[in-house]
C-alpha cells in the first residue's frame, strides 16, 4: 500500500485530504499535532512512502517537525501545506528538506497531482534499491549512486532527498549545459508546476551540502536570468 500520514491541525482540512487520499488508494493514518505526530512514525519505524505536513501546528512548529521527519528518513516525501502569508516558513520548510508545498486553499485535483508526482518518485527509488541496481556515475571528486541515493565527494557520503538526488542526476546527466529554471522545475517537479522558486530554494540547499564555500559555488553555477549549470 501507498502509506501517507497526514499531519492537519484543522478538522475539516483533514478529513478533506484522508478522504480523497483513500479514494485514490492511498492508506493514510492522520493526527492533528506534531507530538502525536512523532509518537505514530516512531510506531511505524518511520515506515511511510509520504507526509502531509501543515506548516501552523499548535504545539510545535510544521518546520522543526519537518527537520526532524527529514532527520529520521531521508527518503520519505514531505509536503508542507501552507498559506499564502506563510512565504517565509515555506522557505525554512524547503531548506530543512520539504520536498513540495501546497498552498491553501487547494482542490483534490491539485492535492492528487502533487501526491502521485511525489509518490511516483519514492517509489522509484525504493525500487532501484530492492533490486540492487548499483549503477554509479563519477565525475571529478563526485559520484553518484543510484541504489542508495547518495552522493559522494570525496569518497565521503553525503546523503540526499529525494529532490536532491533527482537534480543531481539531472547535472550530472548535463555536465557544463545550461539548464534553465523552467527545465529543471518540470523535469523535477512535473509539466503543472510554475513555480520557479523553490528551484532556487532548493539549488541553495544542495550548495549547501556540496559546496566547499556556498556563497562562493565551484560546481553549481548560476547563469543571470535563466538558470544553472554543473562544473566539474
Amino acid at each position: 500500500m501507498k502509506k501517507v500520514l497526514v499531519i492537519e491541525d484543522e478538522a475539516a482540512i483533514r478529513e478533506f485530504e484522508v478522504i480523497n487520499l483513500r479514494r485514490a488508494g492511498y492508506e493514510v493514518l492522520e493526527t492533528g499535532d506534531g507530538k502525536s505526530a512523532l509518537e505514530i512514525l516512531e510506531n511505524n519505524n518511520f515506515d511511510f512512502d509520504l507526509a502531509i505536513l501543515d506548516i501552523m501546528l499548535p504545539d510545535v512548529s510544521g518546520v522543526e517537525l519537518c527537520r526532524e521527519l527529514r532527520n529520521k528518513n531521508e527518503t520519505i516525501g514531505i509536503i508542507l501545506l501552507t498559506a499564502k502569508s506563510q512565504e517565509m516558513d515555506k522557505i525554512s520548510g524547503l531548506m530543512y528538506g520539504a520536498d513540495d508545498y501546497i498552498t491553501k486553499p487547494f482542490s483534490p485535483s491539485e492535492l492528487l497531482a502533487r501526491v502521485d508526482a511525489l509518490y511516483r518518485r519514492v517509489a522509484l527509488n525504493k525500487t532501484r534499491s530492492e533490486n540492487n541496481f548499483k549503477e554509479e556515475i563519477k565525475f571529478g571528486e563526485f559520484s553518484i549512486n543510484f541504489k542508495n541515493f547518495s552522493l559522494k565527494k570525496h569518497g565521503k557520503i553525503i546523503n540526499l532527498t529525494q529532490v536532491e538526488f533527482q537534480m543531481m542526476e539531472y547535472f550530472f546527466s548535463n555536465q557544463g549545459t545550461i539548464l534553465t529554471r523552467e527545465q529543471i522545475l518540470h523535469r523535477i517537479w512535473g509539466e503543472k508546476y510554475s513555480d520557479e522558486k523553490i528551484v532556487d530554494v532548493n539549488i541553495r540547499r544542495l550548495r549547501m551540502k556540496i559546496e566547499n564555500n556556498p556563497s562562493r559555488p565551484k560546481y553549481i553555477i548560476t547563469v543571470w536570468k535563466t538558470g544553472y549549470k554543473w562544473i566539474n
